[in-house]
């Protein structure tokens, strides 16, 4: 099966990387990347609409017919923010994305990047974990084709993207060393991004995707 994939927050590190996997890959025939702000880019298998309300997207919604896949990767760092905020930004976007992505595309399998710790109780007292295990709960409540939960750990950006966040640009140095001392907490872009594609194409026994599951994923 050819993937037609959406991707949005590729003017992010993450959404960079795996939309860069995409691009390399064979089996990903068509991209659009949906994003706030041009993320600058002139390619064949490329489409990009800029939209700057997430929160709604229903004057775009045609635009967005014909897709299998969506790597939903946007995403905002919880640090300093009061919870109300964040579930706007976090649980209330996102969700509202996936109910008129899978209104217009039955037969989509849905990705959302969360992360390592998240808490699928929703009781817990880590407050960004709490939220993502709440969306990750309620996107699993949308009839997808498939909707994958990814939790990457510590990532290992791809050498050359623009959008490195400044503090793995700073820890760059010290992935070898944290890859040696905690082996399954650690994966490159580029693994997280193969595994993902990988999974779209062939599914997967899970729908929790950890980052044992992304290293084991990315060999085969």
């Amino acid at each position: 099966m050819k993937l037609r994939v959406i991707i949005t927050g590729v003017t992010g590190m993450v959404g960079e990387g795996v939309f860069l996997e995409c691009l390399e890959d064979p089996n990903v025939e068509k991209i659009l990347l949906l994003n706030r702000k041009s993320y600058g880019i002139s390619h064949p298998k490329v489409e990009e609409i800029i939209h700057s309300d997430f929160f709604d997207l229903s004057s775009i919604k045609d635009k967005l017919k014909g897709y299998n896949t969506c790597f939903f990767c946007l995403g905002v760092s919880s640090l300093g923010m009061k919870e109300e905020d964040y579930f706007k930004l976090t649980h209330t976007l996102t969700l509202n994305a996936a109910t008129i992505l899978v209104s217009v595309n039955s037969d989509m399998s849905f990705f959302y990047i969360s992360g390592a710790g998240t808490d699928s109780t929703e009781k817990g007292k880590t407050m960004w974990a709490r939220v993502k295990g709440k969306t990750e709960n309620d996107l699993a409540k949308l009839p997808f084709k498939g909707m994958y939960k990814v939790r990457p750990g510590f990532l290992d950006p791809t050498p050359g993207a623009k959008n490195t966040l400044s503090a793995y640009k700073f820890l760059g140095w010290s992935y070898p060393l944290i890859k040696k001392i905690f082996p399954t907490k650690v994966s490159s872009l580029k693994q997280l991004g193969t595994a993902m594609i990988k999974i779209a194409k062939d599914g997967y026994s899970k729908d929790t995707i950890e980052v044992t599951d992304i290293l084991s994923i990315s060999k085969t």
